[in-house]
């Protein structure tokens, strides 16, 4: 997910991508602990989403 599309969503939107995108994150980091994933470079890209979604958040709450 681009920051530009990040910054379209609502705040209630973002929050509840968020925690989807948290569990996601957990879920493709235990898959990859009992079996290597065919892609593990998908950890890194939904983690930065995370990343880039509670900046957002952040970004928003100071405002």
């Amino acid at each position: 997910m681009k920051q530009s599309e990040i910054k379209e969503l609502s705040t209630a939107e973002l929050q509840e991508k968020l925690s989807e995108t948290r569990k996601s994150y957990s879920d493709l980091k235990m898959a990859h602990v009992v079996s290597p994933l065919e892609n593990p470079i998908q950890i890194r890209s939904v983690r930065r989403t995370v990343a880039r979604i509670a900046t957002e958040l952040t970004k928003r709450e100071l405002q």
